[in-house]
């Protein structure tokens, strides 16, 4: 197994991409140390604790971003961190305190504590594709966006888009930490995270699309940026293991209008009731998302059907969908 001795760091370990990544890393051999931020929640910790190997090379530490040095114990002694924790939401009443200085503090936080660590060799950062299409420019559909692509923050802050402003603020203050303090940096920026969850609970992007199966009037007009949460996973392993890997990664599997989605999905479960009707016309197009420097990276994106299909089987098993 290429993780065989190696230990490696997983913050916000009980997150969607996060638990996925837990899992194939045990699966890999490695020992992992991963954060949460309460260790006697079991809806956090257990889905974790009964993983294979977890037993044998997981440990379990608590850990919050707002508290400086709160990842020292985390990350000694690691090779590598993987960067996930950051909250999610687009509903806020206070952005700078719900969302901003997680993301931001708190990837200072760990890298100030990676900074203090001689094994590591890389840091792996789960950031998003919000920090790259959010600037004021239309999409459309002759677009390609790519690892060159940047969010503006003033326009982000002028048009409340306070989650795509913490990423975006988040990843600019890790690429300068890094530089500055010589740490090995790589950013993976996913789109739309979804596919089967291993967390008891629901997830934000889960969640978004279960709303959207279940609203019986219509549909939003709107396209998604779609991924896989098992290809989000392996290739942030892959980031690591890769020694050539660099830079940006654009981690789109599909760009689609949800329009096409749910046809996908009725067509994989035919007694599921789901939307048919658009909120409104004509249907929106967006731009495509490059795939070259992913694939560079060994990333090998999942059908849109087989995730479709895994994600609605997941809700079914727990209890959020029935059919």
């Amino acid at each position: 197994m290429s993780g065989e001795g190696k230990v490696v760091c997983v913050t916000g370990a009980s997150g969607f991409i996060a638990s996925w990544l837990v899992k194939l890393l045990l699966q890999r051999g490695y020992t992992v140390k991963a954060s949460v931020r309460d260790l006697s929640d079991a809806k956090k910790t257990e889905h974790l604790i009964s993983l294979d190997g977890a037993k044998e090379r997981l440990q379990l530490f608590k850990a919050n971003l707002l508290e400086e040095g709160s990842f020292d114990s985390v990350v000694d002694h690691c090779e590598c961190v993987f960067h996930t924790a950051s909250p999610l939401t687009f509903t806020v009443n206070d952005p700078q305190a719900e969302l901003i200085e997680p993301a931001l503090k708190g990837t200072l936080n760990v890298l100030r504590s990676c900074a203090k660590v001689s094994s590591l060799k890389r840091v792996v950062l789960t950031s998003s594709t919000s920090s790259l299409i959010f600037n004021g420019t239309p999409l459309t559909s002759d677009m390609v966006i790519d690892e060159t692509w940047y969010s503006d923050p003033l326009y982000c802050e002028n048009s409340k888009l306070w989650y795509m402003l913490s990423k975006t603020l988040a990843e600019e203050g890790a690429w300068k930490f890094a530089k500055e303090n010589g740490i090995d940096l790589v950013s993976l920026n996913p789109g739309f995270v979804i596919g089967p969850f291993l967390q008891p609970t629901l997830n934000f992007t889960m969640e978004m699309i279960l709303n959207i199966i279940n609203n019986e009037e219509n549909f939003p007009n709107m396209m998604y940026d779609f991924s896989d949460v098992r290809d989000i996973a392996m290739a942030h392993i892959l980031a690591f293991e890769k020694n050539s890997a660099n830079g940006r990664y654009c981690l789109v599997a599909n760009y689609m209008h949800i329009s096409h989605t749910l046809q996908i999905i009725q067509q994989l479960y035919p007694t599921l009731t789901i939307p048919n009707k658009c909120e409104s016309y004509p249907l929106v197009e967006g731009p495509k998302t490059s795939k070259v420097k992913a694939l560079s990276l060994g990333v090998k994106f999942t059908p849109l059907e087989v995730t479709l299909r895994d994600t609605i089987q997941s809700f079914i098993e727990k209890g959020y969908l029935k059919i």
